[in-house]
């Protein structure tokens, strides 16, 4: 039978068990330091003790005159019990110069030979050791008695080392019991602070723990969404590479520990970033894209940070305009369609009726009409994205009622553009800007003083023959395209030039407001610039000039490429 895999210990039960086994190494080394250091210093206090009981009884003067009495043992040995009990030592014996025992706890052995070295006392030096003698072993004191300068006997006192043993074992109690208390609270505080530990790392241990680490960068990295993390303070705390590119920061940068303010971010964006409830799917513009934010707070008891997403709606947003214009081109198509059969259904019934010339008169009319902004546009416009914009677009404003026209100094050679230009971005700059000089031009002075926005026009709206018109302007020079669209609208005030650009600004209502910000953000991104004044007709008039480099070295680069290839 295959037994279960047991899951291993968490990182801090880990942790709490090499904890626990540290302090209680520490503590019982410190329990044995304490011991030893106890032992050493009892017995130096034991051999101090003796030894000064033994100077003090040989320096007695009572002691010497005992000795020159024929019986000292009478004398000394009431004396030696006495200094014996009060002192606390095990013995004090007095004895001759040749060892014979004049005083002795034990009085059975007075008159016997003392039982240790008494050479060194005998050349006049008082010295300890350890001896065992009829007590057992001792630490022990041999000093000489003088009298006059001769030495007439020895003392010799001592404790046994039973006794100090005792003391130490008495230390030993009160120290087991103190260690066993720094052992237990070293426990308690260990087991609060692993505790705490768990709750953060989630029970997981050190291998999780590292495995978590690496698929976390892994994925970090791989994600092709922008990640962005912020602390409690709103400090950058992650960041992965494709957040720095959304947020146009150098790979070089140094975004971790920085405050979002100080990223230099457009102010709905930072703001957007900072802000304490969640945002979905919320649309922002930076210097260069289209991004899709969606933040959410991480709280777990207290504010921890925010978790930012971002998604790049660029593209997204540049495709939406495109459909946004075939869908007009479809059904302008479906107008014209509609107006032609109209306008056959007529040719036809003058052609039943007899009325052949009439008929072809109607006809070469409305052909000659369609056709010469067709012939302007080919003739003045060679490139051909940008003249079938045109055309598209004038279908489209002619439905609305307003003419498009293209004006008589516009010229674009074919090969005039670099290839860097990208024809995306000049689509989103031209088509945006005729969008909003049709939207402007159909509405009229009229209505935009209904709706508040009017400025006063000092000419009439549409020129002479009154009709709403848009005048489109595109001329490539030697160093730089111009796109200039003018309108017979309303126009814009001084106070407003400034916000038209803003995501969101429109005299349309909510859900509008983005193309003009895009054209910036299009003009910006090809190192262009991008200009509001008033036009000729009273209307709004927007310049767009765009860097086009030296054109004579482009065609020679270009010339010489062919002869390579070639």
């Amino acid at each position: 039978m295959r037994l279960p895999r047991t899951r291993p210990r968490s990182l801090a039960g880990q942790l709490f068990a090499m904890q626990v086994v540290l302090i209680a190494a520490v503590v019982a080394g410190c329990a044995v330091f304490a011991y030893v250091s106890g032992s050493a210093q009892a017995e130096e206090t034991a051999a101090r003790q003796v030894r000064v009981a033994a100077l003090a009884v040989a320096d007695s003067p009572s002691v010497r005159e005992a000795i020159r009495t024929p019986d000292p043992s009478a004398v000394l040995q009431p004396y030696a019990e006495r200094v014996r009990e009060d002192t606390g030592i095990a013995f004090v014996t007095i004895m001759d110069t040749e060892r014979v025992r004049w005083t002795h706890p034990d009085t059975s052995q007075i008159g016997d030979t003392f039982l240790g070295n008494t050479a060194k006392a005998l050349r006049g030096q008082t010295f300890t050791e350890t001896y065992t003698g009829t007590l057992g072993p001792s630490i022990r004191v041999v000093t000489p008695i003088r009298d006059g300068g001769k030495i007439v006997g020895l003392v010799s006192a001592g404790i046994t080392v039973d006794r100090v043993s005792s003391q130490v074992r008495e230390q030993l109690g009160a120290l087991a019991l103190a260690a066993g208390g720094a052992l237990a609270l070293g426990g308690i505080g260990t087991y609060v602070i692993n505790a705490r530990l768990r709750r953060h790392t989630h029970g997981m241990n050190a291998a999780e723990l590292s495995r978590l680490h690496d698929y976390h960068q892994a994925t970090l990295h791989a994600v092709r969404e922008g990640l962005l993390m912020l602390d409690g303070r709103r400090r950058i705390a992650l960041i992965n590479d494709a957040g720095r590119e959304l947020l146009g920061l150098e790979p070089d940068t140094e975004a971790v520990g920085r405050t979002v303010d100080e990223l230099a971010l457009p102010a709905p964006l930072t703001g957007a970033l900072l802000a304490s409830e969640a945002r979905v799917d919320e649309l922002h513009l930076t210097a260069a894209r289209v991004i899709v934010v969606n933040t959410r707070p991480v709280v777990g008891g207290e504010q921890r940070g925010t978790v930012v997403t971002l998604r790049d709606h660029t593209e997204l947003q540049a495709l939406s305009g495109e459909l946004d214009s075939e869908r007009g081109f479809t059904q302008a198509l479906r107008s014209q369609a509609h107006e032609a059969a109209n306008r056959l259904h007529t040719v036809v019934s003058l052609i039943e009726l007899g009325r052949v010339e009439e008929a072809v008169d109607f006809a070469t009319a409305e052909l000659e009409l369609a056709q010469v902004l067709t012939d302007r546009v080919v003739g003045a416009v060679e490139e051909p994205v940008l003249a079938a914009l045109l055309l598209g677009k004038a279908a489209q404003a002619n439905e609305r009622g307003v003419e498009l026209v293209l004006a008589e100094d516009s010229l674009i050679d074919d090969g005039a553009l670099p290839p860097s230009l990208a024809q995306r971005d000049l689509v989103t700059i031209l088509g945006n800007l005729i969008d909003n000089a049709v939207d402007a031009a159909s509405e009229g002075p009229e209505d935009a003083a209904e709706s508040g926005t009017a400025v006063p026009s000092p000419r009439t709206a549409g020129g002479p023959a009154g009709r709403a018109r848009v005048t489109v302007t595109a001329l490539a020079g030697e160093r730089e395209l111009l796109l200039r669209v003018a309108d017979t609208g309303a126009g814009i005030g001084p106070e407003a030039a400034d916000e038209v650009f803003r995501r969101g600004w429109s005299t349309h209502g909510a859900g509008r407001g983005l193309g003009l910000a895009l054209v910036r953000q299009a003009a910006h991104r090809n190192g262009g610039t991008v200009e509001l004044d008033a036009g000729p007709d009273g209307g709004a008039r927007f310049t767009v000039r765009l860097p086009l480099g030296d054109r004579t070295a482009r065609s020679a680069a270009e010339a010489g490429a062919k002869e390579v290839t070639a």
